[in-house]
This record gives structure tokens, C-alpha cells and sequence, in this order.
């Protein structure tokens, strides 16, 4: 009991800055579990990756007049990411370019600019904080910005959830009813990219993507309706957190890299062991019909 305890309790106990680090995959898991599931649902996966890439020369651009200033970086994060995502939507509404093309076109732009502007304004230790974030040394101020995402992200699903829900499975049922789905998506933009924002605080923009599209692509094997894949994913996505903290903490891992790959860990365990499709029942049917 007391090796148990040790184990999945102690740190958290005895280091504050665990603390902080549990509370912040919380928050993420709160505000991300949501932004995954419909991006899996929309056929947005790789958008969101995109999109994740997206706020980096904005976070740059913070960088270069405040330093790491928490408040200079989101904000900076913030508008380049939705600058991001409003031109792609222009760009495929008026020309012949399909949405996921554009937004690949201006994420490489917005990639080459951000690792440009950090690398020549600060050094690789600055540039790496940037792309991987640091989760064991978010500071209140972090929590704070992340627990206000995740609270606004709650708060608008809560408004906008049937409107997003319709308009993924059946979008011309809801301009045959009046309604806006062009107004449903663009808040549902807003909201990747406000989850980024938050995300890269502590993940730093290669990693925060992980967190939010792993446990949202792992549930699809369990489950099927809407509701319960997002409170699935955001469990997923906090035990991944906790489980990681854990790894990193007992074997000197690198803290990002260990959640993202315990995400992961769920993601090919759903892939093989889930009900729904996973690749052991589809084995397991064929054998069964053609036995």
C-alpha cells in the first residue's frame, strides 16, 4: 500500500509544481476533449495539427516585445492562429481549393515564420521552450489562462452543441431549418484555436495538438454517440496527463513527451481492443462468419 501510494500519489503530495502540472492537464483535457471529438467528427484531425502550428508566429511575435510573457504570447498566439483559420476559410469558399489544402499552404508559411522569428530573436533553448512548451513549470498565471479557456470552451459547447452537432452529420437539414452553420464553424474555430493557445503554454505547439486529438481518435473504438465520446476523450485525455506526470517523474522523462505517448498508448489499445471496429472484433467477426 505504501509503494502504491509512493507511486501514483506521492509526487503530487510532496512537489507543488505537480500539483500544478495535474491541475494543467485538467484544464486541458476539460477544454480539449470537446475541440477533438468534432474535429474527428468534422474530418478536421489534421487541421487541428495545422492549426496547433499556426499560432507559432504569433507566440514569436510576443516573444520578440515582451519575452516570455504569458499575456504578449497568447495574445499573439491568439490573433495568428485566427488569422490563420479565417483566410483558409476565405481562400476555400472563393476559390476552387478545398479547406484542408489551404490551411496546409498557410500552416507552412506560419511554421517558417514563427521558427524564423524565434531563432533569430532568441536562442535554441528559447525556440525549444516555444515548440514543446514546459508543463512542470506552468505558474499560476498559466492555470489561470488555461482554466479561463477551458471554462469559455464549456460555457459556448454548451450554447452551440446541437448547432455543431447538426451540422457535422447533416448540414443541409440545418440551412433547410434557417440555420447558420457558417456561424457554427467559425465559433468552432475560434475554439481550436483559443485550446491551442492554451495548450502550447504547457506542451509548447508540437505537443498541445497530442493531448486534444489522440484520446478524441482513440474513443471512436468505444463508442458512438456524441455526448459519450467527448466525456470519454476528456477522461482519456486527463489519465494520459496523470499517468505520464507519473512516468516523467519516476524515470526522468521529458514530462510533454511522456503524456503525448501515453496518449498515444490508449489510441493503438482502442485500435486493437475496441468494441467498435477496433481490428481484434473485426477479426474476430470475419472468423466467426466464416466459420
Amino acid at each position: 500500500m505504501t509503494l502504491l501510494y509512493d507511486w501514483l500519489i506521492g509526487p503530487f503530495a510532496d512537489f507543488a509544481f505537480m500539483r500544478r502540472a495535474l491541475v494543467a492537464c485538467l484544464a486541458l483535457a476539460l477544454g480539449g476533449g470537446p475541440v477533438g471529438v468534432f474535429l474527428v467528427l468534422r474530418r478536421m484531425s489534421l487541421i487541428g495539427d495545422t492549426m496547433a502550428h499556426s499560432v507559432l508566429p504569433g507566440a514569436a511575435l510576443g516573444f520578440m516585445l515582451a519575452g516570455l510573457s504569458l499575456p504578449a504570447m497568447s495574445l499573439g498566439g491568439f490573433f495568428a492562429g485566427l488569422a490563420v483559420a479565417l483566410a483558409s476559410g476565405l481562400v476555400s469558399r472563393y476559390t476552387p481549393l478545398k479547406e484542408d489544402a489551404s490551411f496546409a499552404a498557410f500552416f507552412m508559411i506560419s511554421l517558417a515564420i514563427g521558427v524564423l522569428l524565434v531563432s533569430t530573436h532568441g536562442s535554441s533553448v528559447d525556440l525549444i521552450h516555444v515548440l514543446f512548451g514546459s508543463i512542470l513549470g506552468v505558474d499560476d498565471p498559466s492555470l489561470l489562462l488555461m482554466a479561463g479557456v477551458a471554462t469559455v470552451s464549456l460555457l459556448l459547447f454548451t450554447l452551440i452543441y446541437r448547432g455543431l452537432v447538426a451540422e457535422c452529420f447533416d448540414p443541409a437539414f440545418l440551412r433547410a431549418l434557417g440555420g447558420r452553420g457558417g456561424v457554427f464553424h467559425t465559433l468552432f474555430l475560434v475554439l481550436v484555436v483559443l485550446n491551442m493557445v492554451s495548450g502550447f503554454q504547457a506542451l509548447g505547439t508540437l505537443m498541445s495538438v497530442g493531448l486534444m486529438m489522440l484520446p478524441a481518435t482513440a474513443v471512436r473504438f468505444w463508442v458512438r454517440q456524441v455526448w459519450s465520446a467527448i466525456c470519454l476523450a476528456t477522461a482519456v485525455a486527463f489519465l494520459s496527463g496523470y499517468v505520464g506526470l507519473v512516468l516523467s517523474y519516476r524515470f526522468n522523462l521529458p514530462s510533454g513527451p511522456a503524456i503525448v505517448l501515453v496518449a498515444g498508448g490508449f489510441y493503438l489499445m482502442s485500435l486493437f481492443c475496441g468494441p467498435r471496429d477496433g481490428l481484434l472484433s473485426h477479426l474476430w467477426r470475419r472468423s466467426h462468419l466464416q466459420s
